[in-house]
């Protein structure tokens, strides 16, 4: 294995190991991913058998450059940054848990010690950083006989290891889902067995794994395995109740959990934007509250789109997800996201075309990224008729864009000047009038320019009573 630690930082950690007679092990993900001939995220976990944070001390003063340790006492960590990749040391340790904490005693150990506490096999092997031993491989849970077989599973009992830290049961889907492995059939019955235990867990370190499970190339590996074991209930129940198909009068809907799944991984396939992933997520979610059997027409959603766009909010709050503009851009998306598909069903208006490029903006690209990954159905002929129709759309859209520059348009009248032709306060009349001349350019009735606004301006206010100043 020595000849894999080609970072200049192993040599250096063997040097210092060696002036403070101390042994330092390479552990963790860096060993899993170097095994796998997997790309790593450039994290370096050391552990120490002695203080992580004078190992760290000694290690940066050799570095090349002045390099700053960052340091976390209260749990015996070092940190430091170098060409790219983030170091962490850490004394080895002994950890134990209380019931209703997944904050462990910690105490001194050995490297056995620490490797036990591992959350999984795969990820509790260790490469020996001393000398004259550097690059032994150190496997005591035979962790890559768990790669070769693609398994995850838990150095020891996993209802222990569960139930210690409720969290590992999220990072044990997460890892099936990056690394398209299996979990361990013990496992997966643990993980059900201690499902509740996520209870003490905080949402956010929940929702830190949930959107690592979204950003997988196939993200609905990790849904599945979180239903299947009870997590996804939990965590996100809303999404659950998509579940099922009913049939009345010969009559059945789709099943809006599979359904989305397929869109999100249709979109997974073509994009990494993790705030699109979550418009895929959310773009039916508000179909169980909405879904009505009409006799003689079959199953409605009306005005599911709406009431979606108003379940993100509250979705994203308790799940600790960010209320700013990324909440709002998800928002937008899932509200928008029937427009292209109604419009590849129909003649394609001028003023239907130049409307969504007013109300989509800079997002434009990404709702037709959306509709495009909404496209699920299996039948050949429908997704054919589908695909072309959309390339319809978008041709229109294209044209539109070059010919009236609709994109995060604004109209070229503004209140102010409305206020100030007319000498008015402001008042509901001033966004009637300013409505007026954005309806009147996006149906094409006058140009998007400012002189055709103005004369418009004029004759509309002339029509409420009012007079050039």
């Amino acid at each position: 294995m020595k000849q894999h630690l080609t970072n200049p930082v192993f040599e250096i950690i063997a040097q210092v190991a060696a002036e403070m007679q101390l042994n330092a092990f390479v552990i963790g993900g860096f060993v899993r991913d170097l095994l796998l001939h997997r790309d790593n995220k450039k994290d370096i976990d050391i552990v120490v058998l002695g203080s992580g944070i004078d190992f760290a001390q000694q290690v940066a003063a050799r570095l090349e450059g002045k390099v700053p340790v960052k340091y976390f006492r209260n749990f015996g960590t070092a940190m430091l940054n170098y060409q790219g990749w983030k170091v962490e040391f850490v004394g080895a340790r002994r950890e134990s848990y209380r019931r209703n904490s997944r904050k462990p005693i910690v105490e001194d150990g050995t490297l056995v010690d620490d490797q036990n506490r591992r959350d999984f096999t795969i990820n509790a092997m260790a490469i020996d950083l001393t000398e004259p031993t550097v690059g032994r491989l150190i496997d005591p849970f035979n962790g890559i006989r768990d790669l070769e077989r693609k398994i995850i599973c838990t150095p020891l009992d996993p209802d222990i290891t569960f139930s210690d830290d409720p969290l590992r049961m999220m990072r044990a889907v997460r890892f099936a889902t990056q690394l398209d492995f299996t979990i361990d059939p013990a496992c997966l019955e643990a993980i059900r067995r201690n499902a509740g235990r996520l209870s003490i867990v905080s949402m956010e370190r929940i929702s830190d794994e949930f959107n690592l499970i979204i950003g997988a190339a196939v993200p609905s590996r990790g849904f599945r395995l979180m239903d299947e074991t009870g997590l996804l209930e939990l965590i996100f129940p809303e999404f659950c109740e998509l579940k099922g198909s009913e049939i009345i009068d010969g009559k059945g809907h789709k099943d809006n959990f599979y359904h989305t799944l397929a869109v999100l991984d249709n979109v997974a396939a073509v994009s990494d934007n993790l705030w699109l992933r979550w418009a895929a997520i959310l773009h039916d979610i508000a179909k169980p509250a909405t879904r009505k059997f009409v006799s003689g027409t079959g199953w409605t959603f009306h005005a599911h789109e709406f009431k979606g766009a108003k379940m993100v909010s509250p979705i994203f709050r308790k799940l600790k997800l960010p209320l700013n503009e990324k909440m709002r851009y998800v928002e937008k998306l899932v509200l928008l996201h029937l427009r292209p598909i109604v419009l590849a069903e129909d003649v394609v208006t001028d003023s239907a075309v130049r409307r969504l490029l007013f109300e989509a903006g800079d997002d434009i690209d990404d709702l037709m990224l959306l509709c495009n990954a909404d496209i699920t159905s299996k039948n050949p002929v429908k997704v054919k008729r589908y695909i072309e129709n959309f390339g319809l759309v978008r041709n229109k859209l294209r044209e539109i864009e070059e010919k009236d520059k609709l994109r995060n348009w604004q109209p070229p009248i503004t209140g102010e000047l409305i206020m100030e032709t007319f000498g008015i306060p402001p008042s509901k009349v001033v966004g009637v009038i300013k409505n007026l001349i954005t309806e009147a350019i996006l149906e094409g009735q006058i140009s998007n320019d400012y002189d055709s606004a103005y004369r418009l301006m004029l004759v509309e206010g002339l029509k409420l009573g009012l007079k050039k100043e």
